[in-house]
C-alpha cells in the first residue's frame, strides 16, 4: 500500500516529508507557567532573570496547575473524537483520544466522559502516515508493537492531528526548557530542534472536532450504543458505565452541593465552576487537580454534602422548609427518572457484555479441550468437528444461496406474467373502446331505419322487401334431402365400425391378460432362479470353479435390462405419491436381493391389476352410492372395506371423513384455529423451532416432493410442524412428528386437513404421554407387544431370546411414526387406512403379521450379529399386502381391544413405579454428592483457618 510517512524511518514507498512548522505553538505548560509568572516578574521590579527563575519554581511546585484550566484560558489540550478501526469485524468504532504530556501518550476512550481508557498508544518511537487509497481523513500510528488506523471527520482535521502529534512527539523527545529558554531569551535554537523551518504550513484548527469543545458536542452518529461498546475491556466498560453514573447523578442536583461552603472546609478559596471541570480528558486530570482533595468529585462527597444541607435545613424557619420542599421533589423526581434510564442503559451493555463473555469462555473451552487432547489423534478428530462444522455451516449457506436465486427467479416470472397482464387490460379496453362505437354506429343506423319506417308508416307506403328467386329455394330443398340421405349412410357406416373397434377391445383385453398373466409367471419364475442362485452363492461346499460360475451366472443376472420395452408396463420408479419403489440398498451384497423383490414386486402388480385394484374399488363405489349425502358412517362394512384398502383415488377423501370425525368437537370449539397459530409462529419464534429446521431436511428423503431442498412440500410442512408446536405446548415437536405430518400432507394435499390429521394422530388416536420427553407410553407398547408375540409366536420368542435379540429396538420406531419409512408405500397407506379408524391396536397387528409373515426366515438365521442385520431391513422386502393383511386380521384373531387396554394400564404403572424409585435413587445421590462438598469445603476452611492462626 502507497502511502506518505510524515516521520520515522522511511518506507518501502517514497516518503514525502513535512517542513518543520516555522514557530512551534505553546504547549499547556508553556502557557500556563507563563501566565502564572507574570505576577512575579512584576515583584521582582524589572529583573526578568529573577522572574524567569520564581515562575520556574512555580511552576515545579505546583504542577497540578499544568492540567487545569482556568476560565478566561483557550484549552490547548490535543483531544477530540475519532474512528479506529479495530475489533473481530474489523469495524470503525468512535472513541475519545486525548494527549498525556508527561508520557508522551496518546489513551483512548470510549467517551469523553469515561475515567478509565480502553488503551493507549506511544508516541515515542510511533511513525505517522496516511495512506493515498483510503477513506478520506483516514491515517496510522506505526509502534514497534502494533499499527493503528484512524480517522477523522475530513482531511483537514487529519492534518492538524498529523502535525500536533509529531510536535508532540519532537517535544518529548527534546527537553521543554532549551525551547523555552530559547525562546524567552531570543537565541536560537539549537540545530534540529523545534524551530526548524521544514513543516509545513500551520493547519487552522478545525472549529468543533478538535479539542474540548468537541466534548460538548455529541458524538458521531456512526457510533451506535452497543456498535461501539468494546467487547475486549469489559471490566473497563462497566467501570467508566458506573463512573458516567455517578457524573449524572452529580450533575441533577446542582442545588444539594454547596460549591462555597466546601471550599470554606477544606481552607481554600472559592474557584468558579469550569464548564471543563467535570469532564476530565484523562485520568491524570482527576489525580493532578490543583484544587483541595475534598473537593473531588466522589459520591461520598456528594452524600455527605446532602446530610450536611439536610442538617442545616432542619433549622430554617419553617416557611422556607415549605418552599424548598416542592422543589426538592420536582428535583428527586427528575433524578428517579434519570436513574432509571441509565440502569436500563446499563442492563443493556451487561447483557451484551455476558454475550461477548460466554462467546470467549466457548472459545477457552474449545481452546482448552485441543490443548488437553491426548495425543494428535485427539487434537486432530477436534479440527475434524470443527472442519465438518464449517462445511456444514457452508452448505447451509449454499442452499440459502440458491433459495434466493429461486426467489428472484420466480420474482421475474411474476414481473413478466404481470406486464403480460397489463398489455392483454389495455388490448381489452381497446377492444371494448371498438366494440363501443361499433355499436353506437348500430345504433344510429336503428334509430336512423326506425325513422325511416316511421314515415312510410304516416305516408302510406310500405318499405320494399327484397324476394329471393323461386330457383334458387328449389336447389336448397334439394341439398337438404341429399345431406339427409348422406347422414343416414355415415350413422351405419359409425354403427358398424363401433361394432368392430367393441370387438377387438374384447380380444386385446383378453391377450393383455394373458400377456400379463405370463410375464407374472415369468417374474416368479425368474425371481426363483435368482434365489437358488443367491443360495448357491452362500454354499461352502463348492469348489473354486463351480463358485466363479455361480458368480458368473449373479452377474449376468444383474445386467439383465428391467425396462425392456416389450413388458406391457414396466416397473417405474416412482408410485403416485413420490415414494420410490425398489429401495436402494446399502450393502454391496444386497444388489441381488434388491433385483428378486424387484421381480416380486413386479409380478404381484402384474397380477393384481386387472382384478384387485378393480374389484376393491368397485366395492368401493358402490358403498359411497348407496350413501344418501356422501358422507361416511361408521359400521362393520366401512371397517371391512378400510381393512382391505382404500382406492388411490378415493384414499384423499376418505381420509378427510377420518380426520374430520376425530377432530369434529375441537374445530367447532376453535373455528379458523390452524390460521391463528400460523400468525402465532411468525409473530413469535417457538423454543423448538431450530429442532424443526434441523429435521425438515431429514423427511422422507427418498420421497420426490421432499427431495429438493426448495420444494413447495417442504415449505409447508415446517408451517405445519410449527402450529402443531403452538397447538400442544407440552410436547412441542418430538422427532417423529415430520414423518406422520409429512404422510398426511402427501395422501390429503392440504395443509389445514394434515395440521388436524396430525392432531387426531397424536392428541387423540395415541396414548396420551406417547410422544413427552419420558415417552413412558411408547415404552409401555413395547412391553405389551413382547407379551403378545411371546404368546402368538413362541416358536420365534424362544428363538430371538436364545441369541439374545430385543425386538424393541426395531419396533419401538414402528410405533412411534406408524411404520412410516418401514414398510412400502402401498402397503403402508393400507395400514393407515385402518389405523385412522381402529386406532393403536392396528399397529399391534400388523407389527405382529410382520414377524409372522417373516418367520420362517428369521429362524434360519443363527448369529446375534446376522439377526438383527436382517431385521434392519427386512420389512422392505415384504410385497404381498394381501398375505399381509390377511395375517393380521384373520391369522391373529382373537385378539381383543379391552386385553390391549389392560395390559397397557398394568405396564404403565410399573414403568411409572421403576421411574419413581429412579428419581429417588438420584435425588439420594445428588444429595449425598451435596453433603460430602459440603464436608470437604468445611474441612478446607478449617484447615485454612488453622494455617492463618500458625501465621
Amino acid at each position: 500500500m502507497e502511502s506518505q510517512l510524515l516521520g520515522g524511518n522511511p518506507s518501502a514507498a517514497t516518503p514525502k516529508k513535512l517542513p518543520v512548522l516555522p514557530s512551534a505553538p505553546p504547549t499547556p505548560t508553556d502557557v500556563i507557567c507563563s501566565e502564572s509568572c507574570r505576577d512575579q516578574r512584576q515583584d521582582t521590579m524589572g529583573h526578568p532573570s529573577t522572574g524567569q527563575k520564581k515562575a520556574a519554581e512555580v511552576c515545579a511546585d505546583h504542577p497540578e496547575q499544568v492540567t487545569v484550566g482556568f476560565p478566561k484560558r483557550t484549552p490547548s489540550n490535543l483531544c477530540g473524537y475519532l474512528h479506529k478501526l479495530g475489533g473481530p469485524l474489523k469495524s470503525w468504532k468512535c472513541r475519545w483520544f486525548t494527549y498525556e504530556e508527561k508520557k508522551c501518550q496518546l489513551f483512548y476512550y470510549r467517551t469523553h466522559q469515561d475515567a478509565n481508557p480502553l488503551g493507549h498508544i506511544k508516541l515515542t518511537d510511533a511513525n505517522f502516515g496516511f495512506p493515498l487509497q483510503a477513506d478520506e481523513g483516514a491515517f496510522h500510528i506505526q509502534t514497534p508493537e502494533r499499527t493503528f488506523v484512524l480517522k477523522t471527520q475530513n482531511r483537514e482535521a487529519m492534518m492538524y492531528w498529523l502535525q500536533q502529534l509529531q510536535l508532540k512527539r519532537w517535544q518529548h523527545r527534546l527537553p521543554v526548557e532549551v525551547c523555552g529558554d530559547a525562546a524567552m531569551d531570543g537565541e536560537q535554537a539549537p540545530p534540529g530542534s523545534c524551530t526548524d523551518g521544514d513543516f509545513l504550513p500551520t493547519v487552522k484548527t478545525p472549529t468543533g472536532l478538535v479539542g474540548e469543545t468537541a466534548s460538548t458536542l455529541s458524538a458521531p452518529k456512526r457510533c451506535a450504543m452497543l456498535s461501539n461498546v468494546s467487547f475486549k475491556h469489559p471490566l473497563t466498560e462497566i467501570q467508566n458505565s458506573v463512573h458516567s453514573l455517578r457524573l449524572s447523578f452529580s450533575s441533577q442536583e446542582p442545588s444539594l452541593l454547596d460549591f462555597e461552603e466546601v471550599q470554606r472546609e477544606a481552607g481554600s478559596p472559592a474557584t468558579p465552576r469550569d464548564p471543563s471541570f467535570s469532564q476530565p480528558e484523562s485520568p491524570d486530570a482527576l489525580n493532578t487537580s490543583c484544587l483541595p482533595s475534598s473537593l473531588s468529585l466522589s459520591p461520598s462527597l456528594t452524600i455527605r454534602s446532602r446530610k450536611k444541607k439536610r442538617d442545616s435545613s432542619s433549622t430554617m424557619a419553617a416557611d422556607q422548609h415549605k418552599a424548598c420542599a416542592a422543589d426538592r421533589t420536582s428535583c428527586l423526581q427528575q433524578e428517579v427518572h434519570l436513574l432509571s434510564e441509565q440502569v436500563k442503559a446499563q442492563k443493556e451493555l451487561v447483557s451484551l457484555l455476558h454475550k461477548a463473555l460466554e462467546a470467549a469462555q466457548q472459545e477457552k473451552r474449545t481452546c482448552t479441550q485441543f490443548l488437553l487432547a491426548k495425543g494428535e489423534q485427539g487434537r486432530l478428530e477436534l479440527l475434524r468437528h470443527r472442519e465438518q462444522h464449517a462445511t456444514d455451516l457452508g452448505m447451509q449457506l449454499e442452499e440459502l444461496h440458491s433459495q434466493k436465486e429461486a426467489l428472484r427467479k420466480t420474482l421475474a416470472e411474476r414481473d413478466a406474467h404481470v406486464a403480460e397482464l397489463q398489455e392483454h387490460v389495455q388490448l381489452m379496453m381497446e377492444k371494448n373502446q371498438a366494440k363501443q362505437e361499433v355499436i353506437l354506429k348500430l345504433s344510429e343506423q336503428l334509430a336512423a331505419n326506425a325513422t325511416i319506417s316511421q314515415h312510410g308508416t304516416a305516408t302510406g307506403v310500405e318499405p320494399e322487401v327484397p324476394r329471393q328467386p323461386q330457383g334458387k329455394i328449389e336447389n336448397l330443398k334439394d341439398d337438404i334431402e341429399a345431406y339427409k340421405l348422406q347422414n343416414s349412410f355415415l350413422n351405419s357406416e359409425i354403427y358398424q365400425l363401433t361394432n368392430l373397434w367393441r370387438k377387438s377391445s374384447e380380444q386385446e383385453k383378453c391377450l393383455m391378460v394373458k400377456c400379463a398373466y405370463l410375464e407374472a409367471r415369468s417374474c416368479q419364475a425368474e425371481s426363483r432362479y435368482l434365489a437358488v442362485l443367491r443360495k448357491l452363492q452362500e454354499t461352502k461346499g463348492l469348489d473354486q470353479g463351480e463358485r466363479q460360475a455361480v458368480q458368473r451366472l449373479v452377474e449376468e443376472a444383474l445386467q439383465w435390462d428391467i425396462k425392456d420395452p416389450l413388458q406391457l408396463d414396466p416397473i417405474r420408479e416412482y408410485d403416485e405419491y413420490g415414494f420410490k419403489i425398489i429401495p436402494d440398498y446399502e450393502v454391496e451384497d444386497m444388489k441381488l436381493l434388491a433385483r428378486i423383490q424387484a421381480l416380486e414386486i413386479r409380478s404381484h402388480n402384474l397380477l393384481q391389476q386387472e382384478t384387485g385394484d378393480k374389484t376393491a374399488e368397485a366395492r368401493w363405489t358402490q358403498y359411497l352410492g348407496s350413501r344418501p349425502s356422501g358422507e361416511l358412517a361408521p359400521s362393520p362394512e366401512l371397517k371391512a372395506l378400510l381393512r382391505g384398502g382404500v382406492p388411490i383415488s378415493l384414499r384423499a377423501r376418505v381420509w378427510r371423513w377420518l380426520v374430520r370425525m376425530r377432530t369434529h368437537s375441537l374445530r367447532e370449539r376453535y373455528p379458523g384455529r390452524y390460521r391463528q397459530l400460523c400468525k402465532k409462529g411468525q409473530a413469535s419464534q417457538h423454543l423448538a423451532a431450530r429442532q424443526i429446521q434441523l429435521d425438515l431436511h431429514r423427511t422422507l428423503t427418498s420421497n420426490q416432493r421432499f427431495s429438493s431442498p426448495s420444494s413447495t412440500s417442504l415449505k409447508q410442512l415446517h408451517r405445519i410442524l410449527m402450529a402443531f408446536s403452538w397447538q400442544n405446548p407440552t410436547i412441542g415437536y418430538c422427532q417423529g412428528l415430520n414423518r406422520l405430518a409429512a404422510i398426511s400432507l402427501l395422501v390429503l394435499e392440504d395443509e389445514e386437513e394434515a395440521f388436524w390429521c396430525l392432531v387426531a394422530v397424536v392428541e387423540i388416536i395415541m396414548p396420551h404421554d406417547y410422544y413427552t420427553k419420558t415417552l413412558i407410553a411408547s415404552q409401555a407398547d413395547q412391553r405389551v407387544l413382547k407379551d403378545f408375540m411371546v404368546e402368538k409366536m413362541p416358536r420365534l420368542m424362544a428363538h430371538l431370546e436364545e441369541y439374545s435379540v430385543d425386538v424393541s429396538h426395531i419396533t419401538f420406531n414402528w410405533f412411534l411414526v406408524a411404520f412410516v419409512e418401514s414398510l412400502t408405500s402401498d402397503i403402508l397407506l393400507r395400514v393407515w387406512d385402518a389405523f385412522l379408524y381402529e386406532g393403536t391396536k392396528v399397529l399391534f397387528r400388523y407389527a405382529m403379521a410382520i414377524f409372522k409373515y417373516k418367520e420362517e426366515d428369521i429362524m434360519k438365521i443363527h448369529d446375534t450379529v446376522d439377526i438383527y442385520q436382517y431385521l434392519r431391513f427386512f420389512t422392505k422386502t415384504i410385497s404381498d399386502g394381501r398375505r399381509l393383511t390377511n395375517i393380521a386380521f384373520h391369522e391373529l384373531n382373537p385378539f381383543p381391544m379391552r386385553l390391549l387396554r389392560n395390559r397397557r394400564a398394568q405396564h404403565l404403572d410399573r414403568l411409572q413405579a421403576e421411574q419413581q424409585e429412579l428419581e429417588r435413587v438420584q435425588q439420594e445421590f445428588v444429595e449425598e454428592i451435596s453433603k460430602s462438598v459440603q464436608h470437604a469445603d468445611k474441612e478446607l476452611d478449617a484447615a485454612a483457618s488453622e494455617e492463618d492462626d500458625e501465621a
